[in-house]
């Protein structure tokens, strides 16, 4: 896209918005939830497109040569089956169980929210049990999916939770709610009361499950997979975004440097904004390491890495890490279900390195087709020459 805009001597912002999708014209299906034109919209105000110029080395600032380039980047989202059992207890606790794991990216914390937002119950009283395989059938950590394909099986788990609650509540011997149709009363702030009442003036679950005699009540919730959905089969799911990036070029000493990225991500509503951000900000990094310094280097000889130990191996460090602005249009998607939302993972890292090198190119004219972007290669720049 940057290298037919660059052919047809207009802006790559520009190009993209005019050729803006309507339908996925890969499988000719309506779109579920895409903001696209949004996210290149919003991250060129906050990075400042308008103010490039065109020229290849014409951009600088104390005494470097600035490339500026974008990308749009996009991942397929999808709801894998999902089973998430919910326990209210006597204690006062809430757990939930489920077989998925949490491999650093939230996935806890995602389950406590969830329920906090079912039952009202204060989140230092929700218990949140994974990575077990003993556990309820949870989907794999992986592909950016886990999200999407656990909070309806949680909320589904929770509401049949709070129903079997208020069929108790109704029945139990003791209960203020004794012979009031369940359908009359509610659960919310960890207690069951009248729906036409706040619900300081009902009762605590845990006392009705005393009054029951009961340790907990529980049920389980089931996510149905995407592809058996009649709500999800016939759109085209995906997550979106935009990457735009500044380089910093010192041709004197061959100098290049990733010094600003803003990126703007359509993923759905977002459930845990500060950890998206955080899971974003990462794949980033990654981006930098992908576009200007990872590389394997095998034995030809052998086939075994050369440069297989972190000794060898370059990746980016804080040092090397870029001012980095993250932004979430938090738009729910409709065919996810009752939260809309959608992964976080691999889109923060799609359409980093294709930035970079757009950025590189506008900076000293090379065109690296190859990663990572190597001083060799700018080396040949008309700029250096100079």
């Amino acid at each position: 896209m940057n290298e037919l805009a660059d052919a047809l001597k207009i802006d790559p912002l520009q190009l993209r918005l005019l050729n803006d999708a309507e339908r996925d014209e890969d499988k000719n299906l309506p779109f579920s939830s895409r903001h696209l034109r949004e996210c290149y919209e919003v991250g060129a105000k906050k990075f400042g497109w308008a103010q490039r110029t065109p020229g290849i080395g014409s951009m600088h600032r104390d005494g470097k040569i600035l490339g500026w380039g974008l990308a749009g980047a996009s991942w397929v989202a999808l709801r894998l089956p999902c089973n998430a059992t919910v326990e209210l207890h006597a204690d006062g606790r809430v757990a939930v169980r489920c077989g998925t794991q949490d491999i650093g990216t939230g996935t806890y914390t995602i389950f406590a929210q969830v329920l906090h937002e079912k039952t009202g119950v204060p989140l230092d009283r929700i218990d949140v049990i994974l990575g077990d395989s003993a556990l309820p059938d949870g989907p794999m950590s992986g592909g950016s999916m886990v999200t999407g394909s656990v909070l309806n099986a949680i909320a589904a788990g929770a509401t049949a939770a709070t129903n079997r609650l208020l069929q108790l509540a109704s029945t139990t011997q003791g209960s203020p709610f004794k012979d009031a149709a369940a359908e009359t009363l509610t659960f919310s702030a960890g207690r069951v009361h009248k729906k036409d009442q706040a619900s300081g003036g009902g009762i605590s679950f845990a006392e009705i499950l005393q009054l029951a005699r009961l340790n907990s009540v529980s049920a389980e919730g089931k996510t149905q997979p995407s592809w058996e959905d009649p709500k999800s089969k016939g759109v085209s799911l995906h997550s979106y975004g935009a990457q735009f990036v500044e380089v910093e070029w010192e041709p004197e000493i061959a100098h290049l440097r990733v010094s600003r990225v803003v990126t703007v991500i359509d993923a759905g509503r977002i459930i845990n904004p500060k950890a998206a951000a955080n899971q974003i900000a990462g794949a980033v990094v990654m981006g930098v390491g992908m576009g200007v310094m990872e590389e394997t280097v095998y034995d030809q000889r052998t086939g075994q890495p050369i440069n297989g130990s972190m000794a060898d191996y370059l990746m980016a460090t804080c040092a090397d890490s870029p001012e980095i602005d993250v932004t979430f249009l938090d738009y729910p998607d409709p065919a996810m279900g009752e939260y809309g939302a959608r992964g976080v993972g691999e889109i923060g890292l799609a359409g980093v390195a294709p930035a970079i090198t757009a950025a590189v190119f506008h900076a000293t004219g090379v065109h690296v087709r190859k990663l990572p972007v190597r001083i060799e290669d700018l080396l040949q720049s008309k700029i250096f020459e100079v």
